[in-house]
């Protein structure tokens, strides 16, 4: 039920302002943004995170409408930095808000700190958290030592995690732990309509190794954490200062925590080639030395967990706002689950 105080908008607030709407490739998305009781509900609640924190609009807002989520840019200076972001995730990763909210708590430093949250509609209001990682790659003021650095930092991160996995599955953190990873390959191959049947049957057949991956993965001993499953150069800003700061946990499970390996192993292969993967992987397991695993086994595990995270990737395309057509996201996922059984990126 739509609570009343949504829809008092404040004085000189207008919830039709002048907007531009990026719609990137998704321009049947059928979103919440459509409606115009949602888009003032929304607006008006983003105002009030704006004024609580004394700030207020400057200039024209940017939207960016995706099949899994919403995102507004809200002007708030004179200065490029000087802006706020609301986010509204589709339903299946509505615990988003909610986590987003418990890292600030958990680890503060490494995330962006909300400056509102409301988990029960999976909406968030965020700073400018500084430029994005990527970026900074390509204007060439960074290089593969800063990847070293940020994986590093990312895997002390998921090290202090581990105590805290709990609490996220009661924040509703979808399971992607290794027990449950054949039940999710099940449900991948029999559930997408964008298979074809030589495929499916192929899958299939390649299940007994799947689980044999999960024996040996989870034989290792490393505990599961949080993964953030899209882990791209993207969904990190790089503020200065050789620190860094992860955000966009919409894709995020719990599981084991070297399947975040999987997508920075990709971005610095594009980027410098197949021969600095090797140190990007031994610098994110540093932080777990602790666990006195021989680190052969730790890198094992690395190959092993980035081989089964496709299944996260796969997952993850499937959180859409209901009504949207999901042709390109079920490709998207088929695309992932048949990497499962290609050559890993970790060897």
């Amino acid at each position: 039920m739509r609570r009343d105080t949504d829809m008092q908008i404040e004085v000189g607030i207008d919830p039709e302002a002048a907007a531009t709407v990026d719609r990137g490739r998704f321009s049947d998305a059928v979103t919440p943004w459509e409606e115009p009781g949602w888009r003032a509900a929304a607006l008006a609640w983003a105002m009030r995170g704006l004024a609580r924190h004394g700030l207020r609009e400057t200039g024209p807002r940017e939207v960016r409408v995706r099949p899994w989520s919403i995102l507004i840019r809200f002007r708030t200076g004179a200065a490029e930095r000087d802006a706020v972001w609301f986010k509204a995730s589709a339903p299946a990763a509505g615990f988003e808000a909610a986590l987003g909210g418990a890292l600030a708590e958990w680890v503060p430093g490494h995330v962006l700190t909300p400056l509102a949250v409301d988990p029960v509609r999976g909406w968030s209001l965020l700073p400018d958290g500084g430029p994005l990682f990527r970026d900074v790659l390509d204007a060439g003021d960074a290089g593969p030592a800063d990847w070293l650095a940020a994986v590093e930092q990312y895997a002390r991160m998921q090290r202090a995690l581990v105590p805290y996995t709990d609490r996220m599955s009661e924040l509703g953190v979808p399971s992607a732990r290794t027990r449950h990873l054949p039940e999710i390959f099940d449900g991948l191959v029999e559930n997408n309509p964008s298979l074809a049947p030589d495929t499916r049957r192929s899958l299939r057949a390649g299940r007994p190794r799947l689980l044999d991956w999960c024996a040996e993965l989870d034989a290792i001993g490393v505990p599961d954490s949080l993964d953030h499953c899209d882990l791209h150069d993207g969904q990190v800003l790089a503020p200065g200062g050789a620190r860094f700061t992860f955000f966009d946990w919409g894709d995020a499970a719990v599981g084991h925590p070297f399947g975040s390996l999987l997508v920075p192993a990709r971005d610095v292969r594009e980027r410098y080639g197949p021969e600095a993967v090797a140190a990007v992987r031994d610098t994110y397991l540093e932080p777990w030395r602790d666990l006195s695993i021989p680190l052969p086994e730790l890198r094992r595990a690395a190959t092993l967990a980035v081989r089964l995270a496709a299944l996260g990737r796969a997952v993850s395309w499937w959180r859409l706002f209901p009504g949207t057509p999901a042709d390109d996201c079920h490709e998207a996922s088929a695309y992932w689950v048949e990497e499962l059984f290609a050559d890993p990126d970790l060897l």
